[in-house]
């Protein structure tokens, strides 16, 4: 079968074992399946790395059209059911393997993959294939914003507005959170912002968000004073609950968040920063910050957050800025590095 590989720090496309089902897996061909931040990141460390690693097949944000079933399978859902699942198969023989990461099993971009029977999701309403896909990347702000324990009448700024920023607004505006304050330097990337549901859009080069977010946290009437704040301490006047989502992951945003966030407030760190990273403690010391680190999410969320896609709770569809085949799954990655230019390009095999 054909296959986008990751090879000797590059992406080719080539002909690859055709999966065979272990106990209680099936056989699915991938119908969508998205491209990662983290999957430009695998590929750039690979790009790196001074003895190229085994050939691996990214993708692990999917949905898939069952094919057949392996041995000791119940065959509860019927071949051509469209289905999502966790990015993982597991089997005694093979133990557990996470797809799109690992060598083990191949991931999504390939025109054949195994998952477990037991993790599949059919999905339901209708929902078409490309906006199921969103099901995995939508749910790591699902779970980012269910990490924030949220109080009555807090306002969120969200740092970064790529597709996991995009997810943690989505995630807010289902939850009936607000005002959300979204701040980002791409143009592009602000109008997603509020096509996903953002109310205040901040370009960074412009004003300050830290200042823009403390307009919507402090009532009316409450105005700052300058001599009844101290900087250091982050006080405002009958401040409403504050969190801040980071979601961009490059050095140095943790320290400027800090900076910028007001005494009491959240911090959920969801940007994955991939190189070592400093901050100054005594700033979140001294205004007594909460630190958070959030990732993935758990099995009931992704279920969730299908049944929100589905549901029309949640529109993905702003998102999908274009789609290719495996043959222009290469240049994709490259596309992608352009923030102006896609937000997620899905690859669909079967093309």
């Amino acid at each position: 079968m054909r296959a986008l590989v990751l090879r000797s720090g590059g992406l080719v496309v080539d002909d690859i074992a055709e999966p065979e089902p272990d106990a209680g897996q099936v056989l699915v061909a991938p119908r969508a399946a998205g491209i990662c931040g983290s999957d430009l990141h695998l590929l750039d460390l690979a790009g790196k790395a001074e003895t190229p690693g085994p050939d691996m097949v990214f993708g692990h944000e999917f949905c898939a059209e069952i094919v057949d079933h392996g041995p000791g399978t119940d065959r509860t859902l019927a071949a051509g059911t469209l289905v999502c699942s966790l990015p993982l198969a597991y089997s005694a023989s093979r133990g557990v393997a996470m797809l799109g990461t690992t060598p083990l099993r191949n991931g999504a971009f390939a025109e054949r993959m195994v998952l477990n029977e037991n993790l599949l999701l059919p999905v339901p309403n209708g929902l078409s294939a490309e906006l199921a896909a969103l099901t995995e990347p939508m749910a790591v702000g699902w779970h980012a914003v269910a990490m924030a324990r949220l109080d009555d009448g807090a306002v969120p700024l969200v740092v970064g507005c790529g597709p996991v920023g995009l997810a943690v607004i989505a995630a807010l505006k289902v939850r009936g959170i607000g005002p959300v304050v979204a701040a980002d330097f791409s143009p592009a990337r602000r109008r997603l912002a509020e096509a996903m549901g953002a109310d205040v859009v901040v370009d960074p080069a412009v004003e300050s968000p830290y200042e823009r977010w403390t307009d919507a946290l402090v009532p009316e009437g409450g105005a700052v004073q300058p001599e009844v704040v101290v900087p250091l301490l982050g006080w405002l006047p009958s401040s409403r609950p504050a969190v801040v989502f980071e979601c961009v992951g490059v050095p140095g945003l943790i320290q400027q968040v800090m900076a910028g966030a007001p005494r009491g407030a959240q911090v959920v760190v969801v940007g994955a920063c991939m190189e070592p990273d400093n901050f100054l403690p005594i700033v979140g010391l001294t205004k007594e910050l909460q630190v958070q680190f959030a990732v993935a999410y758990t099995a009931g969320e992704f279920a969730e957050t299908l049944r929100h896609l589905a549901e029309g709770r949640i529109d993905g569809t702003p998102l999908v800025t274009g789609r290719v085949g495996l043959d222009g799954g290469a240049q994709a990655f490259e596309d992608l590095r352009n923030p102006e230019a896609h937000a997620k390009i899905l690859v669909e095999p079967w093309r």
